[in-house]
């Protein structure tokens, strides 16, 4: 597991914390309509106003193209981040110089102020590090809390932990730990659950996880390509001809590790995608010339949930259906709800994440099953793919405490 320092590490009383969390929320005719990224960093800042700090915020917004543009301004979020802490959030039009000072200085311990999108300086998203000194100069101590950043390379995320002892907030520190214990050190039988509609997109995670798993069950468009490479016919189903040899390839690999990768021994098959569309359920042999693939079969469905109950761990990237279009839904929305029972019986822990992912669970009423569900999108997938992220590495490497050893136990 990566070893960093938590808020936990730090006496913060009267310092102004720099907190770095991803407030990039939908937003519409000024009001905010999905809260969730706000609700989920809550923890943190009430933390750290319990603790007595002075709570400066820093976040992006959109893709303002490094300039300021109304249409990005973060002053609506603040009112957001107001109605939930049920506390006055103040709010700063720039995120250095003088007028962030000036709102700084005037905060009492235990307020809250969210300074204006970082990304309307080009230099934030170009890692910069002389404004990151700058955004540094307003602060005592930096806090990440958005890991769903942690694999970009920008100068809030990175180059800022080079001027500041920096620790994790209680987001970033849950969704470390939980990914640990999923893929770093996990109890074994480990099982993954990866869906989606294509290999090309997810090559490294798929050849990081047969290295690291014991199981790989396969859904989605990208199973259709592995049936295909085995010399299935698979009629008219979304796959990738040109990815055969590779699918080849990632087999004759997980055989070799010992990583046994599932392929539904029965589909549902449809020829056209809309609601309600007339299906059947053939065997993944049996696929009719004119049909397509857009779900799995109840075989294959029992044959993954008896598989599971095997299991100590589980971890899920991806839909393996059409879920958004019912009937082609089941096989997903079954799967998730064993998945979350048997989490609930404590016979395992389960980590997923990424965008579809979130959206099947929700669809399933599974959401509040899952041990872990990360909203964190690419930053999750690039962690499942084995890689290092820039945000946590700056954690790890953060300034040692010259101006700040009096603020690290």
């Amino acid at each position: 597991m990566s070893t960093f320092q938590t808020i936990d590490d730090l006496h913060l009383t009267g310092k102004v914390v720099l907190l770095r969390v991803d407030f990039n929320v939908p937003v519409k005719d000024g009001r905010i309509t999905d809260a969730t990224r706000i609700v989920r960093s809550l923890p943190t800042i009430r933390a750290l106003i319990k603790a007595g700090a002075k709570v400066v915020i820093l976040s992006h917004f959109g893709r303002p193209k490094g300039k300021p543009n109304p249409e990005f301004s973060l002053r609506p979020v603040a009112a957001g981040l107001s109605s939930h802490l049920n506390l006055p959030v103040a709010f700063a039009e720039d995120c250095i110089g003088s007028v962030a000072k000036t709102a700084i200085a005037a905060m009492e311990n235990g307020d809250v102020l969210l300074l204006e999108n970082v990304r309307f300086y080009p230099e934030e998203e170009a890692n910069d590090a002389d404004f990151a000194q700058k955004l540094a100069a307003l602060g005592d101590v930096f806090v990440n809390d958005a890991f769903a950043v942690a694999h970009r390379k920008q100068a809030s995320v990175v180059a800022i932990a080079s001027f500041l002892p920096s620790v994790a907030g209680r987001l970033m520190q849950e969704e470390l730990t939980a990914l640990s214990k999923a893929l770093v050190k996990p109890e074994k039988p480990l099982a993954a659950l990866v869906g989606g509609s294509k290999i090309s997109t997810k090559l490294d995670l798929l050849n990081n996880l047969i290295c690291k798993v014991d199981i790989l069950v396969l859904g989605g468009g990208m199973a259709n390509t592995f049936m295909a490479a085995k010399g299935l016919a698979v009629g008219k189903s979304l796959h990738e001809a040109d990815m055969l040899d590779t699918a080849r390839t990632i087999m004759e690999t997980a055989e070799a590790k010992g990583c046994n990768i599932m392929l539904p021994k029965d589909v549902v098959v449809a020829t056209e995608l809309k609601e309600n569309a007339p299906c059947q359920t053939v065997a993944a042999d049996a696929v009719p010339t004119d049909a397509m693939i857009f779900d799995l079969g109840t075989e294959a469905v029992a044959e993954i949930k008896a598989t599971l109950a095997l299991c100590k761990t589980v971890i899920w990237n991806g839909p393996l259906g059409v879920f958004e279009t019912p009937p082609f839904d089941k096989g997903t929305n079954e799967v998730a709800i064993c998945v979350a029972d048997l989490t609930k019986r404590g016979k395992i822990l389960s980590v997923a994440g990424g965008g579809d992912t979130v959206s099947a669970l929700d669809h399933a009423g599974v959401t509040n099953g899952i041990s872990y569900l990360s909203t964190a999108g690419g930053a999750f997938l690039e962690w499942m793919e084995g890689k290092q992220l820039p945000g946590v590495v700056a954690l790890e490497n953060s300034a040692p405490d010259a101006k700040k050893g009096k603020m690290i136990i």
